[in-house]
């Protein structure tokens, strides 16, 4: 599927977070959402950029805005992942890989010197509609919370 396009409706879904608890996008109508799919837990990119969103959080949280991490890794994972690093925000896990085709970010990647399937880092800034207002596509992982955080002070 393709990368969903600016001003449409954000596809809508359920995934537990590193604590089992149900997330649902449309409950979080009224509030922007940083929507940010990176490849796997602990791992250099991802941590940099989660660590980078952590580290901003509180600038996220004056924005109103909620943050949600989704990857292909477990609940479990996602856990150890966020306790190890101290992350404020939800982590999701789409071990179905149902959510990541939605969003049209499960794709083929080169990986060193082989070619793979894998998550493609990319966000999604969801306005308080349900709307994309958004797209970030290769995201810089330790640039990419003060990226979304400029942009949302422009929209102020």
């Amino acid at each position: 599927m393709d990368i969903p396009e600016i001003d449409s409706i954000a596809h809508d879904f359920t995934l537990p977070d590193q604590d089992g608890n149900q997330h649902t996008l449309s409950n979080y109508r009224g509030q922007w959402v940083l929507l940010y799919f990176y490849p796997k837990d602990d791992t250099a990119g991802c941590t940099k950029e989660a660590c980078a969103i952590r580290d901003a959080f509180p600038d996220f949280k004056k924005l109103n805005v909620v943050v949600l991490g989704i990857s292909v890794d477990s609940v479990e994972s996602h856990k150890k992942f966020a306790e190890k690093y101290g992350l404020p925000f939800t982590l999701l896990a789409d071990i179905h890989k149902k959510v990541v085709n939605d969003y049209g970010v499960w794709a083929k990647k080169q990986s060193m010197d082989r070619e793979e399937e894998g998550i493609i880092r990319t966000s999604f800034l969801i306005d308080p509609m349900g709307e994309i207002e958004k797209v970030y596509r290769d995201v810089r992982p330790e640039k990419h919370a003060e990226e979304v955080l400029e942009d949302l002070r422009k929209m102020e």
